[in-house]
């Protein structure tokens, strides 16, 4: 973020500022939640070990001078087999088409012997029908050998599709800031479209619901399943400033639900203890949690449920 103004100094003109839309797309588990977290200076998504994680799209802020990045972190980019999956590879390619530049992020781990992996590879084929230059970011360079990585980034480039490649590691923000910096010399001119001081755009009720699942997939690990969802159901806002969030955790058969419960509530309360205190971090209050587990059997066939989670419904 850019650091504040002194007494002194004016906000630039209209005609001095200029506003890019940037979409992160990658293969699932890249690290773009991470990068997403790291370039808007706070967490916006949840990050979490169990793939396709993200399941809408996600707007980060970053300022770079007179220049407003607003970044977009997409679900994972792979084979999709159900309707949940398609439609979270729909709202990826979305984001990406409404993108003034695409900032493709590679996992080298994921890959052999400095060869891409398959999604990745899906990915380029697709920039290459659309005929879209992107910007290729090689991330987790910290665990990975220099040789892998020029060698993996020697195939990527000889695509003809990539600008411009980075080498970064999002989670310790090596190599971000040049990524930050190219983005912004080819950002349109235009007024920037959020507050200077605003790092991101995810509703408060939607921001609780993704704590809520992403502190439930770090405790239950496998045991919870992928297609678990979290909504919240009551925000209530009380006189004293803090607030009463009620959510429910949605499984699809009932020895899901006994999972998530716990021996005597154990594993609902360890959920609903950890996602408080990240909550009460994030909104800077107080924070009264309640969370239930219900049986939800055919949500994944259910239009509303999609729209909960800024999802196209579709086949």
């Amino acid at each position: 973020m850019c650091p504040d103004m002194t007494e002194t100094e004016t906000p630039p003109t209209e005609a001095e500022t200029r506003c890019g839309y940037f979409a992160i797309i990658g293969a699932p588990n890249a690290g773009k939640s991470t990068l997403l977290n790291r370039l808007a200076g706070t967490k916006l998504a949840i990050v979490t070990p169990k793939v396709q994680t993200t399941r809408a799209r996600i707007i980060g802020i970053a300022m770079s001078g007179p220049v407003q990045l607003i970044f977009v972190d997409t679900p994972g980019i792979f084979s999709p087999k159900r309707r949940l999956d398609r439609a979270m590879v729909r709202a990826a390619w979305t984001g990406a088409d409404d993108a003034d530049e695409i900032v493709v992020l590679v996992d080298p781990l994921r890959g052999r012997g400095g060869e891409p992996d398959d999604d990745t590879l899906t990915i380029v084929e697709r920039l290459k029908s659309s005929k879209r230059r992107a910007v290729l970011a090689l991330n987790k360079v910290d665990a990975v050998p220099r040789e892998s990585l020029l060698k993996l980034a020697a195939r990527l480039d000889s695509e003809g599709v990539f600008e411009r490649i980075f080498m970064i590691s999002g989670k310790t923000g090596s190599g971000v800031d040049d990524v930050v910096a190219w983005l912004a010399a080819r950002a349109p001119v235009g007024p920037w479209l959020y507050p200077e001081d605003q790092a991101g755009e995810i509703p408060e009720r939607q921001l609780a619901a993704e704590i809520v699942r992403e502190k439930a997939f770090l405790k239950l690990h496998d045991e919870l399943p992928y297609e678990a969802t979290v909504e919240t159901e009551k925000w209530e806002e009380r006189k004293d400033g803090s607030v009463r969030i009620e959510a429910t955790i949605y499984v699809r058969r009932d020895g899901q639900k006994a999972i998530v419960l716990g021996k005597g509530g154990l594993q609902i309360k360890a959920i609903g203890g950890s996602a408080r205190v990240e909550l009460e971090a994030l909104l800077e209050r107080r924070v009264h949690l309640f969370l239930f587990v219900k049986v939800r059997e055919n949500w994944l066939d259910d239009p509303e449920r999609y729209r909960e989670m800024g999802l196209e419904w579709g086949k």
